[in-house]
């Protein structure tokens, strides 16, 4: 099977119908949306996910590949109304279709009537409570328990980011939602972020400039539809943080305080010192800690997608999920299921992203055959801390600027904004030669510019210099930055910061509409890990809070209308989902050895140094035809490995980026010019012909040519060694599918081809 349907494939199924019961159900139109009428009954078919092409109209963006002519007109006005999309509704649909479903499961899940009786939490969560016990003789020596764990939701929510906290709030007004994330919940890429959020706040600016400045930073590759929509909508919901608890910088009048940074003509950022992302996701994480709708589950690593066909239409009816500290899976039941994973930058040797950023929303979209566009578009920080080159580390201590996860240290976009200059190590100021708009070109150039110089006179890292401002100004603007700096021997009020270009942010991702839907009924995607078109070719700076937020909020009328729409209709997947729970064989979870942990681990190093050959900053085509070669026999150990051996973390993880790997890679090979953050010396020049999108909806298998069907762990060298001599967990039986035939629910570990 294809990995990904076409779009074309896929609008055929628009007048698909589904049954319950005997009952002919149609997915729910999306052209006869009303707002402010969409509890009522004949509104309850207010939005489908079947098919969904993009709500913008196809004429007014290059990012038209796959799109539907069969989007009716009133689809366009409701994605483009700037009113909230919920207005007026009431819960009680969904409850009663909710109790229906209930009624219908309750035998094949756990005895407990709350399906959030688990809540594995630390901080402000309670403790967690453990599971029922295994089946007598499901666990096997060398695996955990397998057994049928089962949790029930309404709404499934894959990430703890501003992304997937803010959508999680806004539809735990109609049910229940269980929020998975894969480490602690504040750990991800939001916490991180440190310049700021953009919002057009300032009387002297105006959305059109916001605009402007997106689509050039883009290169023209944006989705015009989708920046208008974000920069529109986008200050009503910044400002909606404050609500939640936000405390931003404010100026001596109580107003915000604005900053600007490259690529902006304007103050629009609104901060939180120089730790924004911190702020908001404490704000964030308080308010789903406070309400009785949600359950968080840390440590919870989300293994692959549910995925059902239902009269020829595929649903997403939820995900497998590795408990990584009790070592157990559990099957998340859900009508819905939102992506909020963020994106992939543990792919480089040197990125400022934290250690769980391994692609696993966009490779487990992939697998469930949504299309991936725009993935050759990796973005590179011009300036994340060069810790080498710190007086600490002159001092014989190399590891004092080493974070946790391999992580970079970013300096801020924010201190170029505020005047901060870029020199060589000899001195000179060398953007004049690169760029008119200096310091504030957009981030591709300036990563390109200081690459180039490092290059040219042979240094190792760039300067860059704040020193000239008033200290008090500097330490009030970054009190974050100068407090690490002076760690390692650095005072930023008088001494230039060594700095080098880090990966530091995915364009590309799961190909998504205005509504955050993507080619899989019940599945949304937003933040990082979608591709909404709002950032085109190159992300502008402080957008990428901004299309989180934004299409977290845009995407709850339309996830809420599918989940009553799918509790009608496909109740009989959800049941059969439920109760082919069966995580025995190799769907057992399995800790590694050591010498099979180590191979895993100098798996990724590989890949690591294959992505920064092939599709670093500056790239050629022999390179990447080289990189991708070697990723694809990575692949193929990789998934032979992940599908025979058990679940455990280290093996999700390095085939989650060995797939991104590839996705990266082959849209790469695909452009043959250079724009945005794709500069290849073979085709330097941006081609105006080839300003569309770089979709991929067909599998690796056929792409690549590969030769998988032989393919076994007992087939790699030395594998049967490393894996401890046995590749499925010994005692476990082959899942039985609990009164549904195996081949019937098609969960992407293994039910698809790739």
């Amino acid at each position: 099977m294809a990995v990904a349907a076409t779009m074309a494939s896929t609008t055929a199924a628009r007048g698909s119908t589904t049954s319950n019961g005997g009952r002919a159900c149609s997915a729910p139109s999306r052209g006869s949306t009303s707002r402010g009428s969409l509890g009522s009954r004949r509104s309850r078919r207010a939005t489908s996910l079947v098919a969904p092409a993009f709500v913008a109209s196809s004429n007014s963006t290059p990012f038209v590949r796959g799109s539907s002519s069969r989007v009716s007109p009133s689809t366009r006005a409701v994605a483009a109304a700037p009113a909230p999309f919920l207005s007026g509704r009431s819960a009680q649909p969904l409850k009663r279709a909710r109790q229906a479903f209930d009624t219908l499961t309750t035998a094949a899940t756990s005895p407990s009537s709350s399906p959030f009786r688990h809540r594995h939490t630390a901080g402000p969560y309670p403790a967690h409570v453990p599971s029922p016990a295994p089946r007598q003789g499901a666990a096997a020596a060398g695996s955990a328990s397998s057994g049928r764990s089962v949790e029930r939701c309404d709404f499934l929510v894959l990430g703890t980011g501003i992304a997937g906290l803010s959508y999680a709030l806004k539809v735990a007004e109609y049910g229940r939602v269980a929020l998975v994330t894969k480490a602690g919940v504040s750990e991800g890429c939001t916490a991180y972020a440190q310049g700021g959020i953009c919002a057009v706040l300032d009387a002297q600016d105006s959305v059109d400039a916001h605009v402007r400045d997106t689509l050039v930073a883009g290169a023209f590759l944006n989705d015009r539809n989708a920046v208008e929509v974000v920069c529109r909508e986008g200050p009503r919901y910044v400002l909606e943080l404050a609500k939640f608890g936000a405390e931003f910088t404010r100026q001596p009048s109580g107003g915000l305080h604005l900053t600007r940074e490259g690529g902006h003509s304007a103050r629009r950022i609104v901060h939180a010192a120089d730790a924004t992302g911190a702020e908001i996701e404490r704000a964030l994480v308080a308010a789903a800690a406070a309400n009785p709708n949600i359950t968080c589950f840390e440590h919870h690593l989300a293994v692959d997608l549910l995925i059902d066909e239902v009269e020829g239409v595929r649903y997403c009816l939820g995900a497998d999920v590795l408990d990584q500290e009790g070592l157990s899976m559990t099957r998340f039941v859900a009508p819905v299921t939102m992506l909020a994973t963020g994106g992939a930058g543990q792919l480089y040797p040197n990125t400022t992203n934290p250690g769980v950023s391994t692609g696993d929303g966009i490779a487990m979209a992939y697998r469930a055959k949504a299309a991936v566009a725009n993935m050759e578009f990796v973005q590179f920080h011009p300036t994340s801390l060069y810790a080498p080159a710190t007086p600490a580390a002159a001092a014989g201590n190399p590891a004092a600027g080493a974070l946790a996860g391999g992580r970079s240290f970013l300096i801020t976009e924010a201190v170029r904004g505020e005047g901060g200059l870029l020199y060589n190590t000899g001195g000179e100021r060398f953007m004049p030669r690169y760029d008119e708009r200096l310091e504030l070109a957009p981030r591709d150039v300036v990563a390109r510019s200081i690459q180039a110089e490092m290059l040219g006179r042979g240094d190792s890292h760039a300067l860059l210099d704040i020193s000239h401002k008033p200290p008090a100004e500097v330490l009030a603007h970054f009190p974050n930055i100068a407090a690490h700096c002076a760690r390692l021997g650095l005072d930023i009020t008088k001494d230039p910061i060594p700095v080098v270009p880090a990966q530091h942010y995915l364009c590309g991702g799961v190909q998504t509409g205005l509504l955050g839907e993507t080619h899989v009924q019940g599945l949304y995607a937003c933040g990082e890990v979608a591709c909404s078109g709002l950032h085109g070719a190159n992300r502008l700076a402080s957008n990428s809070l901004l299309e989180g937020l934004v299409f977290a909020n845009r995407a709850v009328g339309a996830s809420v209308a599918h989940a009553e729409h799918a509790m009608r209709c496909a109740g009989g997947a959800l049941h059969a989902a439920a109760a082919a729970a069966d995580f025995s064989g190799s769907a057992a979870p399995r800790a590694l050895p050591p010498s099979a942990a180590a191979w895993v681990a100098a798996k990724r190093e590989e890949l690591n140094g294959l992505m920064w050959r092939g599709a670093g900053i500056v790239r050629r085509q022999e390179d990447m035809k080289q990189a991708l070669q070697s990723i694809a026999r990575l692949y193929v150990e990789t998934r032979a490995l992940a599908e025979s051996y058990g679940v455990s973390t280290e093996l999700v993880e390095l085939r989650n980026l060995v797939t991104v790997g590839e996705l990266v890679m082959s849209s790469a090979l695909q452009r043959r010019e250079s724009r945005g953050g794709h500069y290849c010396q073979d085709y330097p020049e941006t081609v105006p012909q080839e300003c569309r999108a770089t979709v991929i909806n067909t599998p690796v298998k056929r792409r690549l040519d590969l030769v998988k069907a032989a393919t076994t762990v007992g087939s790699l060298p030395s594998a049967t060694k490393l894996f401890g001599g046995s590749t499925v967990a010994p005692g476990s039986p082959k899942r039985s599918g609990g009164g549904m035939r195996e081949r019937d629910l098609l969960t992407t570990r293994s039910g698809v081809e790739e």
